[in-house]
């Protein structure tokens, strides 16, 4: 138990940063209103990596089950988590200088968010088959499909630049998030 504890620290500690990062880089847009236009899309992906921080802390919970902690499987989860504040440090630069904005910010790093965020699903994979077979099998066959659809379509977000279609793809994903945390979280009580 002692041993979860840290981990759960850990994971606590890079959880925060990544949320602090989200709110800080938004509350930018209330506190200097005309530095900086907002685009949607882009505050649509923060939304939803906002809603994934959120899920993946509760997504944790089961880690307090492993009895007998690998050095391995705690530098996975620590770097799994990692991939998050990456991602909410793509969404955020420190500065636009070199942008005209955050619309032309996020296309022209939209290879990276994307391969992160592709990545992070694969990892999500290997994160719930640490907690076991039996709870990886007890989400079925929705679980795989998710992952590997939204992995394949991150991959065609690389290549893709058309604004339509990050229109439509931030929304789907903030859609189907929701839905499976709530179907996911409400009717297990």
């Amino acid at each position: 138990m002692e041993t979860f504890g840290h981990v759960r620290m850990v994971i606590g500690f890079i959880l925060s940063l990544s949320i602090a990062h989200l709110l800080k880089g938004t509350a930018k847009f209330i506190q200097h209103p005309g530095r900086e236009k907002p685009y949607w899309i882009h505050l649509s992906w923060v939304a939803y990596i906002f809603i994934l921080l959120v899920h993946f802390w509760w997504w944790e919970m089961p880690l307090h089950t492993i009895k007998v902690w690998t050095f391995p499987e705690y530098i996975f989860i620590i770097s799994f988590i990692t991939t998050f504040f990456l991602l909410c440090a793509l969404l955020y630069p420190d500065d636009l200088k070199d942008y005209n904005g955050y619309q032309d910010y996020f296309y022209s790093r939209r290879k990276w968010f994307f391969g992160v965020l592709a990545f992070s699903f694969i990892a999500d994979v290997v994160d719930t088959l640490i907690k076991g077979q039996l709870y990886y099998h007890h989400f079925g066959i929705e679980y795989p499909i998710r992952n590997i659809s939204h992995f394949l379509l991150c991959l065609l977000a690389i290549r893709i630049s058309n604004r339509t279609f990050h229109g439509a793809l931030v929304l789907l994903f903030l859609a189907y998030e929701m839905s499976y945390v709530l179907r996911l979280y409400l009717s297990a009580g």
